[in-house]
């Protein structure tokens, strides 16, 4: 479990100061993450998943697409996937979480995790909040859609991240009924706009593609928690 929360942690932060951080600030912005996800690995006795963090990190941020294209299309994807279900599978719940678990709070709502769990959520969180746009940036490429570069839905930017997050919360509470509305509501809030499609039918799909994508993305990563803390 901690393995996979750094290695989201660890692309997500990536995804979120190529994006956000000024390109001046970029890269010391980008060593001090790499130094603190080391130091946070270090106090939860996991420094082999740091490296392995740091690498996949690395390694994504050279393959994904950014708005020029991306050299590797969907294999950082894949990549991710693959390291994130090796290290659920590999180690789950520890029962010793190093120096940063002695400190862990023993009452109150924080007691109910385990510090694995609350840095897994936290590159959940960060994890979906970019990468997941980069996933399905990657995704429309290489469903190789003529015009994909020139559609654009309004919004897609702010709206992607709160729907994942939304998918991502709602599925481990169980609340499958609002989950079910919110994703329904989504469609007939993009309905007017899909409908302008000039006959060919790529809007369309474009929204479609896009939503299966980011929803299969939030919940893929809520599967990897709900398993990771089975028994």
């Amino acid at each position: 479990m901690i393995g996979a929360g750094l290695v989201l942690l660890g692309v997500g932060v990536g995804d979120l100061l190529r994006q956000y951080a000024p390109s001046r600030l970029r890269i010391a912005a980008t060593v001090l993450a790499a130094i603190a996800l080391v130091v946070l690995a270090a106090g939860a006795d996991a420094m082999v998943w740091a490296f392995v963090a740091l690498g996949t990190a690395v390694l994504w941020t050279w393959g994904t697409p950014d708005r020029r294209g991306g050299p590797a299309g969907l294999w950082p994807v894949v990549l991710v996937a693959v390291v994130c279900l090796v290290a659920v599978a590999v180690i789950g719940i520890r029962a010793d979480q190093g120096p940063w678990g002695e400190f862990w709070p023993t009452g109150g709502p924080l007691s109910r995790v385990s510090a694995d769990v609350a840095v897994f959520v936290v590159g959940a969180v960060a994890f979906l909040s970019e990468s997941g746009n980069v996933v399905v940036r990657a995704s429309l490429r290489d469903a190789a859609l003529p015009d994909a570069d020139g559609i654009t839905l309004k919004g897609g930017r702010l709206i992607g991240p709160l729907e994942r997050l939304l998918v991502f919360s709602l599925t481990l509470t169980g609340a499958f009924t609002l989950l079910a509305a919110v994703l329904a509501a989504k469609g007939i809030v993009r309905f007017p706009e899909i409908s302008r499609d000039s006959g060919s039918g790529l809007r369309a799909e474009y929204f479609l593609i896009g939503s299966l994508v980011s929803w299969a993305t939030a919940l893929g990563v809520a599967f990897l928690l709900w398993w990771g803390t089975l028994g």
